[in-house]
């Protein structure tokens, strides 16, 4: 990672899409919430994932987040793709901030233990690394009716893998949590020691999965060129978004019926349904805040949004050492982060309140963290 350090002022970022940003840090925002409650027994539901099959709010996170990594490709790239002179040394760029998110996401999965021979190879960051890549190079070098054609394609076919192949050796397709055809894929390339946890044999972010995701930042991407379209009006762009985004939702529960919404899996209804309600949240914020000008209420999302993978980053590794680092409590070795908890949480709160006030603690002192960085206007691009 490097750290730029403009001219000392406040970023006003007159360049970026506002409501992007906000977008981008509530997204964040809500992932270290999920990722960090006070204790694993006590979560409210919709802040918990699906067992297996259907959404929660705590689902639609990491599709958002892809969704809008394809929306900011767009505006990023865009003016650079209209010079194919400058497509090799903008595919080059893109294939660097590739290497560089993967393997920070390798990192933060051997930070502490540091074993190579257990390491998770799948990640949250190194999916985001492969869409990123793989949606970037699309972007350069396809056109909107092509990059569409590719999102229904990777859709149809996934969908046929997925129920049409036999996965051995239970000889036939299924979507079980264990002898689908991606967790198969995943042991055989990655053995079960590479994997989420050994003993589930299956990894919620696997190699197969990554196809779809792709497709959900395709569709972040398609989102983002409506958006960039200087021959219409806002009220016309937003309404048609909208409009886009309620028939992907409808088409995401009608695929669904056959080949069930499910995050670990990600399937083709997944991606409909979660990227409707995105193109939905992005046109309403777009319309909020862009197109109206109500902006006060944008600068914890905007301070969150502007160094996103920064924070991620640093949040799970704080998080970790919490968990990993011991101390003693009435006369039992406990982690750091019990013995806060347990200490300045659980006994002035009931059990499921107490582990969401911790979580809003940790999403506030980050906030703190880059309230501080964003007075010193520093950005940390990765």
């Amino acid at each position: 990672m490097n750290q730029e350090i403009p001219v000392p002022q406040k970023p006003a970022l007159p360049s970026r899409l506002l409501s992007l940003d906000v977008f981008r840090g509530l997204t964040v925002m809500a992932m270290i919430l999920v990722n960090n409650p006070g204790d694993w027994g006590h979560i409210y539901a919709p802040l918990e994932h699906s067992a297996w099959n259907g959404c929660t709010l705590a689902d639609l996170i990491f599709p958002f987040f892809l969704f809008i990594v394809g929306v900011s490709i767009v505006y990023a790239m865009d003016s650079k793709k209209a010079n194919p002179a400058q497509h090799n040394k903008l595919i080059i760029t893109i294939l660097k901030r590739t290497s560089i998110l993967f393997f920070l996401g390798l990192f933060m999965s051997i930070f502490w233990f540091f074993d190579v021979y257990t390491v998770r190879i799948p990640g949250i960051l190194q999916r985001i690394a492969l869409v990123f890549g793989i949606c970037g190079i699309i972007f350069i070098k396809t056109g909107r009716k092509t990059q569409l054609w590719i999102f229904w394609l990777i859709l149809i076919v996934y969908y046929l893998m997925m129920t049409l192949i036999p996965v051995p050796p239970t000889g036939h397709a299924n979507l079980m949590p264990t002898t689908n055809l991606g967790a198969w894929v995943d042991r055989t390339l990655l053995g079960t020691a590479h994997l989420w946890k050994e003993s589930i044999t299956w990894d919620p972010e696997g190699i197969l999965g990554t196809l779809p995701s792709v497709a959900t930042g395709i569709f972040g991407m398609l989102a983002g060129t409506w958006l960039k379209r200087k021959d219409e009006s806002e009220g016309y762009k937003v309404a048609w978004m909208f409009s886009f985004g309620v028939v992907a939702i409808i088409a995401g529960l009608i695929w669904g019926s056959f080949f069930p919404i499910n995050k670990a899996l990600w399937t083709s209804s997944f991606v409909l349904y979660t990227g409707g309600l995105a193109a939905i949240v992005l046109a309403l914020f777009y319309w909020i805040i862009d197109a109206q000008g109500y902006k006060n209420f944008t600068k914890p999302f905007v301070i969150y949004g502007i160094n996103a993978i920064t924070v991620y980053f640093f949040s799970g590794l704080i998080a970790r050492s919490m968990n990993m680092a011991k101390v003693e409590l009435n006369g039992k070795v406990v982690s750091v982060k019990d013995y806060v908890f347990q200490s300045f949480y659980a006994p002035y709160l009931s059990p499921i309140n107490a582990s969401f006030a911790w979580s809003i603690s940790f999403v506030l002192f980050w906030m703190g963290v880059l309230w501080l960085m964003y007075k010193r206007n520093i950005i940390i691009k990765v």
